[in-house]
């Protein structure tokens, strides 16, 4: 049975250009041009995931998470047009999945909608016994795969889906060097162009959140010229 991705943009290029995309690999698209008519139609038969832009008629995104996460556990990806660090925040604490900001790559949305059903899928199967939790602790530092939490110190730190990745490559092997080449493979996939610089704005945010919770982190080392790596503990 197809996966259906429920796309909610009152940009009808972004929303046709899109559907094409996703239906040419193999998903199934129900589309909508805002938020109202998008939280009827979701409440009433949900999909696998929806994409959701925040700036819209009717209902924004925020409003439309907010009342889709009081009935569902749907993942949700956002699509914003500026590189807003407060909707950003606003929406991971509403419980978005992913952040995508525009414009944006066609297949890094699609790479990042099949990590976030492969994701579902894993939760669906621990919850249901069928699977065991994947959990890595580093010191103070707990990822659990599964429920896509990250814990310094017991204090949850709100991460997208990318964050979560690149976090992981590096607390997997502590003190061993990450170029850039190596977490963009990790967080992308391979097949997924992104500029070097894109990491570094990454591990800037990650050092930010962390240290949000915890002015002393400072576990995430930079080799100048050469990449990243994890302490030792």
């Amino acid at each position: 049975m197809k996966q259906t991705i429920a796309l909610v943009d009152d940009d009808r290029n972004i929303l046709t250009s899109v559907q094409m995309t996703l239906e040419q690999e193999g998903f199934a698209v129900r589309t909508y041009t805002d938020g109202e008519s998008a939280l009827q139609a979701l409440l009433a038969k949900p999909a696998d995931l929806a994409v959701l832009d925040i700036k819209m008629p009717r209902m924004d995104g925020m409003e439309l998470l907010q009342k889709l996460r009081a009935r569902s556990a749907m993942p949700v990806i956002f699509l914003t047009s500026k590189d807003d660090e407060l909707d950003e925040l606003m929406g991971l604490r509403l419980g978005a999945d992913d952040y995508i900001t525009k414009p944006f790559s066609q297949r890094l949305l699609l790479e990042r909608i099949r990590a976030l059903l492969r994701r579902n899928e894993v939760s669906k199967a621990e919850g249901s016994g069928a699977a065991p939790a994947s959990v890595l602790t580093r010191g103070h530092l707990t990822l659990d795969e599964t429920k896509h939490q990250c814990l310094w110190k017991g204090l949850d730190i709100q991460l997208t889906v990318t964050e979560f990745l690149l976090v992981k490559a590096l607390a997997a092997r502590p003190g061993m060097v990450k170029s850039r080449d190596q977490l963009i493979d990790a967080a992308y996939g391979e097949n997924v162009y992104v500029d070097d610089r894109t990491i570094d704005s990454h591990v800037k945010r990650l050092r930010k959140k962390f240290r949000n919770q915890d002015e002393e982190f400072d576990q995430i080392e930079t080799l100048y010229g050469i990449g990243y790596r994890y302490k030792e503990a």
